[in-house]
């Protein structure tokens, strides 16, 4: 059995596509979610799916070892950052090696590092005029959106793309790429 435990600030789109990937997978285990946001809609999703979710607070993950201990509670095999907003803490990416994964909405290493995040990119990549984007999906370090690239997959704009056709574009790409990047990485 493999255990993963995802992080997610928002939404949870993400989480829920990849928790649905996985339900009839046995080999594989949503350990649970941990949000940073008590009011974030991931929580809902999780209800009604049936998963562990738990609400941490900014100084619980970064000026204490309480999200470390629940970790090595849950024994993951991956950690995966899923719409997370906060930057890991040097302590979890120490402890856990290559075992934390991120999915970025550009083609790293363009329109990343701090605050640079959903709509943030989307109208970046806009202004920008650029002829593509896409989505990069990395291991974490000590740096904003700086890890080895796992996967990229890109899509080809349109000038008359608005940043939220964009968004779709890119959305797409995550809910076709994610899992699966994260099964291979469970299975290698």
């Amino acid at each position: 059995m493999k255990n993963i435990v995802l992080f997610a600030s928002g939404s949870g789109s993400n989480v829920e596509n990849i928790i649905k990937y996985f339900e009839h997978k046995p080999q594989v285990s949503i350990a649970c979610v941990l949000t940073n946001k008590r009011d974030a809609k991931v929580i809902d999703r999780c209800n009604k799916l049936k998963i562990n979710c738990l609400y941490f607070n900014k100084t619980a993950f970064s000026k204490s070892d309480c999200i470390l201990k629940i970790l090595e509670a849950l024994q993951p095999d991956l950690i995966v950052l899923a719409g997370f907003l906060l930057k890991i803490p040097q302590s979890l990416v120490k402890k856990y090696p290559n075992k934390i994964i991120n999915i970025h909405p550009s083609l790293l290493p363009k329109f990343g590092g701090k605050g640079m995040y959903g709509k943030y990119v989307h109208e970046a990549v806009k202004e920008q005029k650029e002829v593509e984007t896409g989505i990069t999906i990395h291991y974490v370090n000590e740096k904003y959106d700086d890890g080895a690239i796992l996967f990229q997959a890109k899509t080809e704009l349109l000038p008359a793309d608005s940043v939220e056709v964009i968004a779709k574009k890119v959305g797409e790409l995550e809910y076709a790429h994610f899992p699966e990047v994260i099964e291979k990485l469970l299975d290698s």
